[in-house]
């Protein structure tokens, strides 16, 4: 049974590299494998919902992927959501171009009579790639210590959006951004 659907923000494949790089040491280290086994793949949540109707949202998300670039991203930093799920991420540099680029997702599907939760408003939305879930909390002071073995700030672009169901991650769609360019 589905727990929800996300839209998904995706890199280039030099950055979802080094993302998965992450994933795969913290797999290795047996910290965490739960992004690996739902078969997620690296990304930036944009909007989450528990109930959508993806064939609503497609020719939205479409239209918007087609009228915008592809956006620089630098995740310059290590973070955790110390809550139930013990996430653990790659905070990106919260460029304007990456908040107004949200804030305008959000405000096409909000124009499909889709309510957007607290946490996906302006000025409370937190942009994050994670790279580990359910750590358990007697490893989480480990799997920092390997995250910062990383080589930050890693840079790329962000280059398709796509709408996801999970879990397990299942892809309905996803769209380049605009004309893309080659990284």
């Amino acid at each position: 049974m589905s727990q929800g659907f996300s839209i998904e923000l995706y890199f280039d494949p030099a950055l979802e590299n080094q993302v998965l790089k992450a994933w795969n040491v913290l797999a290795r280290r047996q910290i965490s494998t739960q992004l690996i086994e739902i078969e997620s793949r690296p990304h930036i949540t944009l909007f989450s919902s528990h109930f959508l109707d993806p064939a609503k949202l497609e020719s939205v998300i479409k239209s918007f992927a087609s009228k915008q670039e592809p956006l620089p991203l630098s995740f310059s930093s290590i973070g955790a959501f110390p809550n139930e799920n013990n996430v653990l991420f790659l905070s990106p540099a919260p460029t304007m171009s990456l908040l107004q680029f949200q804030a305008q997702v959000c405000e096409a599907i909000k124009k499909e009579g889709i309510e957007i939760g607290e946490e996906f408003k302006v000025d409370a939305w937190i942009p994050y790639c994670p790279v580990a879930q359910e750590v358990p909390k007697t490893r989480m002071a480990e799997a920092f210590c390997v995250l910062r073995e990383l080589k930050l700030p890693v840079s790329g672009y962000a280059m398709d959006i796509g709408l996801v169901e999970f879990s397990p991650v299942r892809e309905h769609f996803s769209f380049g951004l605009g004309n893309t360019i080659d990284t």
